[in-house]
């Protein structure tokens, strides 16, 4: 995808030149960019030369003086303007290629480019990593990467990724510590395969690399009604049984399942450090319960209203503590929690970010409330769409409700907020 403008920021240098959204930025300085990472780096300049091509096909050269490091105020369509690296990999506990057909067509892309993991978060293998791509990540200083570890058994490791690149893991982290270039780890445990002992050595092996490692997250594999891979879903053995192994090491985190799956409390705010995987459901819970804790509350509401919170089966307990707390502390409010069963994907699936709207209605359809609360996670990003592709304004027509989307997922902060003006 070429460097097209999909938004031009109110007040900026770019809406100065009458920059425009569909307009594209061929070079800087005579410099063709490859994605977000050129572009930031070229554009710091306080003297720069701009060439357009506008959304007519004219071409423009501008010369733009500005302040060291000011930004020009674009907003691109992708971070990446030639082509995304694609996964190679065939995981044995994937989840996009277990999905059903009819979901939107981006849920079917599967990515694994150093850049995005670098510019936006997402997790890499590194199996596709080649020299070029090592060259140029040691040149830019760039770092840190989310990187899916997996295991760092090498042997295991391919049979996992089905990719006989996957074995040359350690071999990569360790050539990450020597150009002093950070990373962040993720585990995705399958119980029979990376647990157990085979964790330990993983752990073992990434504590060898020290300080280069910024944190290890733990999560468990997803097993949906759609898995034909014979992989099992983690269950309390196996969730105390890693709790105790990642204790023994630094900078390990477990998901919240685990901790939920065990029986156990959730950690305190310290066992996350900076929460540097909280979109990985590293401290999720343990977030949305501090951050309640720092709110201030009104006394009364001027009329009772009946609200519904709909949740994940994973926070329904945190979100009926609060949700009971608030009722008992405000004068006129009514809360009841629903949490939503993922009758789609089955109900080994608990999390928000996997919920349909059918799922949704189901779980609402009987509430007498006057509005329903659910969180961002459950829309794609920037859409009020779910993950089957229906939209918002379809659940609102057949609940004949009004719904507020919690756009912070982790603060009870814009409920509140809303509260003192009723």
């Amino acid at each position: 995808m070429p460097a097209l403008v999909s938004k031009v920021l109110e007040g900026s240098i770019a809406e100065d030149l009458e920059i425009m959204p569909g307009d594209e930025i061929l070079s800087i300085d005579e410099t063709p960019m490859m994605d977000m990472i050129d572009y930031n780096f070229l554009s710091k300049s306080d003297l720069l030369t701009l060439e357009i091509k506008k959304s007519d096909g004219e071409i423009e050269v501008i010369e733009i003086e500005k302040d060291f490091d000011e930004d020009l105020g674009i907003v691109f369509e992708s971070a990446v303007f030639d082509r995304v690296k694609p996964c190679l990999n065939k995981c044995i506990f994937c989840f996009v290629d277990q999905q059903p057909k009819g979901l939107r067509d981006t849920l079917y892309v599967k990515d694994d480019d150093y850049r995005l993991s670098y510019l936006q978060g997402t997790y890499i293998t590194l199996t596709n990593l080649n020299d070029n791509d090592k060259e140029r990540i040691k040149r830019m200083h760039l770092g840190p990467f989310y990187v899916s570890v997996h295991t760092t058994n090498p042997e295991l490791r391919v049979k996992m990724l089905r990719n006989p690149n996957a074995g040359k893991i350690m071999e990569n982290l360790k050539w990450f510590r020597k150009n002093k270039i950070p990373f962040h780890a993720q585990i995705v445990l399958c119980p029979g395969f990376n647990d157990g002992a085979e964790l330990e050595r993983t752990l073992s092996d990434l504590a060898s690399l020290k300080n280069t490692v910024l944190s290890v997250a733990i999560v468990p594999v997803g097993v949906t009604q759609f898995r034909q891979e014979n992989l099992v879903q983690v269950d309390e053995k196996v969730a105390k049984d890693t709790i105790a192994i990642a204790s023994k090491f630094k900078r390990v985190c477990l998901s919240d399942e685990f901790f939920l799956l065990a029986g156990e409390k959730i950690p305190p705010a310290s066992y996350y450090g900076n929460f540097s995987q909280l979109e990985d459901g590293v401290g999720a819970i343990r977030m949305l319960i501090d951050d309640y804790k720092s709110q201030k509350l009104p006394q009364s509401l001027s009329r009772p209203v009946k609200f519904t919170f709909a949740t994940s089966y994973a926070a329904k307990d945190a979100i009926k503590h609060i949700a009971d707390d608030l009722c008992k502390k405000i004068k006129n409010l009514s809360i009841d929690v629903r949490p939503v069963k993922s009758e789609y994907w089955g109900q080994n699936i608990t999390v928000a970010g996997l919920i349909t709207s059918d799922d949704l209605i189901k779980a609402v359809s009987t509430s007498d409330c006057e509005v329903v609360v659910i969180p961002s996670v459950m829309l794609r990003p920037y859409s009020e769409d779910f993950l089957d592709g229906k939209s918002l304004d379809y659940v609102k027509t057949l609940i004949s409700k009004p719904f507020i989307v919690i756009n912070n997922n982790y603060s009870i902060k814009e409920f509140i907020d809303m509260l003192y003006k009723i």
